[in-house]
């Protein structure tokens, strides 16, 4: 299996794919392409997240007004109960982020 297989041509919506998940680790590989988290809320996780981009570019917001721009190979851990929320992801190619949520 190939972490860029199965990754349709055209995306109404970004794409959730669990790759593993064990009792204290879940690994997900996320597709998005001009997809951006819903404008109202924030993501609020229990868990903390490392993400990493393989492929195109996306950014992410905190509720504190931090923006992190993120490129293939730039990877960032977000501690557990940080608002974020993804306000940009690359709308002419492809994004590919791999989420491991520990």
């Amino acid at each position: 299996m190939n972490i860029f297989d199965d990754i349709p041509d055209q995306l109404e919506s970004e794409l959730f794919n669990q790759l593993l998940q064990t009792d204290s680790v879940r690994i997900e590989r996320i597709v998005s392409k001009g997809h951006t988290s819903p404008e109202s809320g924030w993501y609020d996780q229990d868990e903390n997240e490392w993400v990493v981009v393989l492929q195109g570019s996306g950014e992410i917001l905190f509720e504190d007004s931090e923006k992190i721009l993120l490129h293939p190979g730039d990877h960032f851990n977000i501690s557990a109960h940080r608002k974020h929320k993804v306000t940009w992801t690359d709308p002419d190619e492809t994004t590919v982020w791999l989420a491991i949520f520990h």
